[in-house]
């Protein structure tokens, strides 16, 4: 039975939600903290009796909740999911709060849910989700998480609050797969059982000694960064035998790829070939870890096989935009792993170019930006097809200076202030534009494109 505190946060949260966007502003966490100030806990109510996917990790969650959200509603399926990203516990309130009735009760049966790291340990207790897939874990916004370990914590910390939540783990990450060594949840684990590219020790130095013992790893197989084919010489902490995984990489092109997933129950093992529609390596852990949460609700295995074949970006990863007739892609970059990925992406585009970098300092971001540092935009510099490069954001001149360190030559850097500028700049442009912005930089610019492209608010998107 509703209480009069829950209508009011009720009320409270769709007035918010409503006055903030007919200001056409996305109306994320404000709504969730006025539907809070009368009741607390007012996401255990409007959540109740819900199927929830909670998706975490460090890369990837936006991504791998959109291929989760359109497999389901490919099926005809109402689904609730926080699209706008806003994943601390304000603005998942916010999104549960807003679809429910003024008695509290959801309107909707299921919800797929980004989630912050350390949000976790707020946000499931209330949420009770039937799955929770753990994406990855990767230096990120050092100032507020601190060592990657202390990430690791505080997922576990969430993790031990739902017992009865299956645990889908990505087997080729030595951290995230260590979540399954003291807890009671049912666990799944799904990655890439094959090699791809060459590999460097530099890379794979987020996790490079034995979580257990503190050896240094050794692996059978790299797929970048320090994911793949792990294990200790020591103590024999190793990678994990997955329920599902991509088997074979069999064509990788800028359009998608074309895989072959192994699909594993007991000693029973079941090959498709599968298409992602989205390219890049880092993707195909999101399909898989997709494929895997998916299947561990109880949803039909091909309903999302054949969805991933026509599932679209996410806003600001690998999203597409018609400038003027210049084809522009903005892939979103915060951490040394996935700007290294996103690089290598770009690099092994085989045409002319030209490079949009932004980075900003915000609280969203992170303010401490040394992590570019650790970054290899020496590939950059190392390219022929790269045309033009600009540089943008509250530290264009910081990652203007890291730019000239990588290589590139002092006359090939523009520096372009203003987000409007900005998109002038890119107009005069004869060649397709990678953009690499970070968060906040991702959310600004892609606001000032949507508005002259025509593009939906990135929280309708």
């Amino acid at each position: 039975m509703a209480t009069i505190k829950t209508t009011l946060g009720v009320l409270a949260c769709k007035g918010a939600r409503t006055a903030l966007r007919v200001a056409k502003r996305g109306g994320t966490t404000l709504p969730g903290r006025a539907a809070m100030f009368f009741d607390k806990d007012i996401l255990a109510t409007v959540s109740q009796g819900m199927e929830v996917i909670v998706v975490t990790g460090t890369n990837g969650k936006t991504t791998t909740c959109n291929m989760l959200e359109k497999a389901l509603s490919s099926t005809g399926v109402d689904v609730l999911a926080n699209k706008s990203g806003a994943n601390l516990l304000k603005g998942v309130t916010a999104e549960f709060t807003a679809n429910a009735t003024l008695g509290g009760k959801p309107k909707k049966k299921y919800a797929i849910i980004e989630c912050d790291e350390g949000a976790l340990k707020q946000v499931v207790p209330l949420l009770k989700p039937k799955v929770i897939l753990v994406t990855n874990l990767f230096r990120d916004q050092l100032d507020r998480y601190g060592e990657v370990t202390h990430t690791l914590d505080q997922i576990r910390i969430g993790v031990k609050k739902v017992p009865d939540s299956i645990l889908c783990l990505n087997a080729d990450c030595s951290l995230t797969a260590s979540l399954a060594n003291d807890v009671t949840n049912k666990v799944m684990y799904y990655g890439l059982d094959c090699p791809h590219g060459e590999q460097k020790d530099a890379e794979i130095s987020d996790a490079k000694y034995c979580i257990k013992c503190g050896t240094e790893y050794k692996y059978e197989y790299h797929t970048y960064a320090h994911l793949g084919g792990f294990y200790c010489p020591k103590c024999g902490y190793k990678r994990q035998k997955t329920d599902v995984a991509v088997t074979a990489i069999n064509k990788l092109s800028a359009k998608g790829t074309d895989t072959t997933m192994e699909f594993r129950t007991g000693d029973k093992a079941l090959c498709e070939n599968v298409h992602i529609s989205l390219p890049a390596v880092y993707n195909l852990y999101n399909a898989v870890g997709a494929v895997c949460a998916y299947t561990a609700a109880g949803f039909s295995r091909e309903d999302i096989i054949k969805s991933l074949a026509t599932t679209n970006s996410s806003f600001g990863r690998m999203e597409s935009f018609d400038l003027d007739g210049i084809d522009i892609q903005m892939i979103l970059v915060k951490n040394p792993a996935g700007c290294n990925q996103a690089l290598s992406f770009v690099t092994s585009v085989d045409e002319d170019y030209e490079a949009v970098i932004c980075l900003n300092d915000k609280t969203a971001d992170g303010h401490d930006i040394s992590w570019i540092w650790d970054a290899e935009y020496e590939q950059l510099a190392s390219d022929s097809n790269l045309k033009k490069l600009i540089v943008s954001g509250d530290r264009a001149e910081d990652i203007g200076l890291r730019l000239k360190y990588a290589g590139l030559s002092e006359d090939k850097i523009n520096v372009v202030k203003g987000w409007n500028d900005l998109v002038e700049e890119m107009k005069k442009s004869e060649y397709p534009i990678f953009v690499l912005p970070n968060y906040t930089s991702m959310l600004a610019l892609r606001r000032t494109l949507a508005d002259i492209t025509g593009k939906e608010e990135f929280w309708k998107g």
